[in-house]
């Protein structure tokens, strides 16, 4: 089908991918603003919102070789917590994109040696408006105040806020050309993000990097 092959064409693992016959693969149809690369993206979850803790427990053993854990909230956040508690139990450093913008229970953000907002996500998590460094830097506060140890607050254009214990940093954008289209932007900088950290970058340098792939990412469609 049309998901394997572009897997396939892309050198994507699928081991763990589960075929079905009773739920449909999620799809989405993103709108793009002419004038700015601005998107808005309709999502129908499909097959991605019935995956069980059994099928994450497949993992296990990937998991443990794996030099990070990343994942979404494009799951249900009993399996997102689960595959966290997972990684976390195996001693593999863990980051959650919380995207698409939902509230989470307490009880995950002990388990996110990373989360990386942007910013209506810290807004819709933390109560605080963000809309530059300075207020992202308040959101994330409280998001370290719940647990989670080092947070990144993407600000688009704006950059990124980094915060953990000991260190508070704006890290600015990149500008690698006009912008064409902004989906896919955050992706791109959490996977450069990912990256970075794996092959044992500092938390700045890494952010740097992400904000690179990110700059590069918004520059062409696709």
């Amino acid at each position: 089908n049309l998901a394997r092959r572009t897997w396939a064409d892309e050198g994507i693992d699928t081991r763990f991918v589960i075929d079905t016959a009773q739920f449909d693969t999620g799809s989405s149809t993103i709108t793009v603003n002419e004038k700015t690369g601005d998107n808005a993206i309709v999502v129908v979850p499909g097959s991605g919102f019935r995956i069980t803790r059994e099928e994450i427990d497949l993992a296990h053993d990937a998991i443990a070789e794996s030099a990070m854990f990343m994942t979404c909230l494009e799951l249900p956040t009993d399996i997102v917590r689960h595959g966290l508690a997972l990684a976390t139990s195996l001693g593999v450093p863990t980051i959650l994109n919380p995207a698409p913008a939902q509230l989470l229970a307490d009880d995950i953000y002990p388990l996110c040696d990373y989360i990386t907002p942007n910013e209506s996500e810290a807004t819709r998590l933390t109560g605080v408006m963000v809309s530059n460094a300075e207020s992202a830097a308040r959101a994330a506060d409280v998001l370290r105040s719940r647990g989670a140890r080092r947070v990144i607050v993407t600000l688009g254009e704006g950059g990124a806020l980094v915060k953990t214990a000991t260190l508070t940093e704006h890290v600015p954008a990149f500008h690698a050309g006009a912008v064409v289209e902004t989906t896919g932007a955050g992706d791109a900088f959490n996977g450069g993000l990912a990256v970075a950290l794996a092959e044992g970058e500092e938390i700045l340098d890494a952010v740097r990097f992400g904000c690179a792939a990110a700059a590069i990412c918004v520059t062409r469609h696709g």
